[in-house]
Parts: C-alpha cells; structure tokens; sequence
C-alpha cells in the first residue's frame, strides 16, 4: 500500500515563508534616491521619505547618529533604518543608514526634521551631498 504524503501544506508554508524573508531582504538591502520634480525622495523597502527641497533647512556631515529611540525599523549588521524619535526635541528623525561606519548626510528640514542617509558606497554619498548643497545654495539666493 502507497503511503500518502500530507506534509504539502507545511511544504508550501514553509516556501512561502523563505520567499517572503527574501524579498524583504531584497527591498531593504540598500537606499535608492532620487531628485525629481523640485523634490529629494529616499527608498529604503516599506520607509520613503519624499523632502520638497526648497523645505530643506540645512545640511552636513556627522560621523555618529545620535541618541535616538527606535519607533519602529530595524538595525542588522552596519545597517540601520527606520523611524526614531529624538530624545532632546522628541520629533521624528527618519534613518536611510546603509554602513554605519561611514560618514552619514544629516538633512534638516521643515525647521526641525531631521533625516540621516548614506549609502554603501562613499561616492553615492558625496554626489548627493553635493547635490543637495547645490541646491539649498541656490534656494538661498
């Protein structure tokens, strides 16, 4: 007598499982930007900051983040993203932090949101910074 097998319902739980994990993975893996339409928007999987960029404040270079607690996101090896709150003001700061051990682009915006970005790769980081200086130039003349 054949024996049946009755596990295909776990099987597929378990496929569908892994190729959820790693989409997820995929989505979050690095930063994408872009400037389009007068605005600077950051992608990191389900976190998406879109900045009007005559709304952005100032800009610079820090080498640490500071203080923050976690609302929700995640941190993983050098990576850290998602949404914190800042223990001084108590406002929103939006984290797009693929290596930690990089120098990070501190965007400030709507006079006291704040935004951390940078991406694994240091000449990514330096092309938008000067891009974004470029523009907040500009938008001061």
């Amino acid at each position: 007598m054949k024996k049946k097998n009755k596990n295909w319902f776990w099987n597929i739980v378990i496929v569908l499982t892994l190729i959820v994990c790693v989409l997820a993975f995929v989505l979050h893996y690095k930063n994408w930007s872009k400037f389009e339409d007068g605005h600077f928007q950051v992608v990191s999987g389900i976190y998406k900051q879109r900045i009007l960029l005559s709304d952005i404040d100032s800009i610079g270079f820090v080498e640490k983040l500071p203080e923050m607690e976690r609302s929700n996101g995640f941190s993983w090896l050098a990576k850290e993203k998602g949404v914190f709150k800042d223990s001084l003001t108590e406002s929103k700061v939006y984290v797009f932090v693929d290596d930690l051990r990089q120098q990070k682009i501190r965007i400030v915006h709507h006079d006291s949101l704040k935004l951390f970005l940078n991406f694994s790769d240091s000449l990514e980081i330096d092309q938008v910074y000067t891009r974004l200086k470029e523009v907040l130039k500009n938008s001061n003349e």
